[in-house]
């Protein structure tokens, strides 16, 4: 007599692999490969970047909106937003990516001395006077910029002056002659709350311009000159303590002028999308965990979302694997995984695994499944033992 297999439950709870796969594919990729004796729960997840608002107007029963707004280099463009209702109050979630973002500029074309967050600050505006949102969540991660958060204050009606009064282009290029600058017309805004999960500060050698803004085309001089010219913005808005508050150099300084110019408050990306997505309940609730994202490396261990998961799993007493296109020594030495597939592993070229991501991911979990059922059955019965 054939005896139909305990169907275990996984929760299936992937981040992006950037460039390759979005959240939601890499957890449907991973259900395929673990088949139908699995009743698998999917819930994709992001920190504050790419796929932040996906992961939750899809948590929240949302809804995508657009607006007319313009890119870091000021061109204009049609970008999205998110609408979403939660204990009575309308909220706004917005990726500065969005309208910000890099994915928007040509790698010949990245001049971060002109770049703006000018277009996102255009978001939050068209949120505040089209939905008359209770609340205005913004996501950093993926920018273009390294103006201090200084174009999305513009566009909510902050004005920079010179010396002269003659009122500055909120870019690096002429911020580096601001004296003043004017809050009388920035316009009300409700509570601004702020996704993000790295901890740089403004300013120095862990700043937003010394490490990112190499990234974003900026040669060593610009490099300097660019943390001078925050550092001096830090000064006449009298806001040290926010140039010193971590996360305030993420998305160029956009942290920093989050919390400035809109009286914002920071918080963790991934705590925010773990509330919203009651990922406590649902991880117990699991046999298995599996996640993942493009890269496991150090950086991920500084709370980003993989490792927050995991994290979580071993509080609650539930095995967690993990799914990658590459996994560091860093991360294998952590412990916080009972296994991982690095599809680097494979030993294929880059570019093709990049291509092949979906059948590639789907076939390592399919190899994987029954020792991940094995992880699973031990995992369960220790929580069942109390041991």
């Amino acid at each position: 007599m054939n005896v139909e297999p305990h169907r275990q439950r996984s929760l299936i709870a992937c981040d992006k692999f950037k460039g390759s796969l979005s959240a939601i594919d890499a957890c449907l990729a991973v259900q395929r490969g673990l088949g139908e004796a699995w009743d698998g729960d999917i819930c994709p997840i992001a920190d504050g970047g790419e796929g932040f608002v996906d992961t939750m107007i899809t948590a929240l029963r949302g809804e995508k909106i657009t607006a007319p707004a313009h890119d870091a280099l000021g061109r204009k463009i049609v970008a999205e937003y998110g609408i979403a209702r939660r204990g009575g109050q309308t909220i706004a979630i917005i990726e500065m990516a969005a309208a910000s973002g890099m994915w928007r500029i040509d790698p010949l074309e990245r001049d971060v001395m002109r770049a703006s967050t000018f277009g996102t600050g255009e978001l939050m505006l068209h949120a505040i006077e089209n939905h008359q949102v209770d609340q205005i969540i913004v996501g950093l991660g993926g920018s273009a910029t390294n103006d201090g958060g200084t174009g999305m204050a513009a566009a909510l009606g902050v004005r920079f002056f010179a010396a002269d009064d003659h009122l500055l282009d909120p870019v690096p290029e002429s911020l580096r002659r601001l004296a003043r600058v004017d809050f009388s017309q920035r316009i009300a805004l409700p509570p601004v709350q702020v996704a993000c999960d790295v901890e740089n500060q403004l300013c120095g050698e862990r700043g937003a311009s010394a490490v990112y803004g190499p990234q974003k085309g900026a040669s060593p001089a610009q490099v300097e000159e660019l943390d001078r010219w925050l550092r001096h913005l830090t000064q006449v808005t009298d806001a040290e303590v926010h140039a010193h508050t971590p996360g305030a150099g993420a998305a160029g300084g956009l942290g920093f002028g989050l919390l400035t110019f809109a009286d914002a408050h920071l918080v963790s990306g991934f705590s925010l999308v773990a509330q919203v997505c009651d990922l406590q309940h649902r991880i117990a609730a699991a046999d298995l965990v599996i996640t993942g994202e493009g890269s496991l490396d150090a950086q991920s261990l500084s709370g980003k979302g993989p490792v927050g998961i995991a994290r979580l799993c071993r509080e609650l007493g539930v095995p967690c694997v993990a799914v990658a296109g590459a996994c560091s020594e860093e991360i294998t030495a952590s412990g916080l995984f009972h296994h991982a597939i690095a599809l680097s592993s494979l030993g294929l070229p880059l570019s093709e695994t990049m291509a092949r991501a979906v059948e590639l991911l789907e076939n390592e979990v399919c190899q994987a499944r029954e020792q991940w059922r094995l992880i699973a059955g031990k995992g369960k019965s220790h929580r069942v033992s109390g041991s």
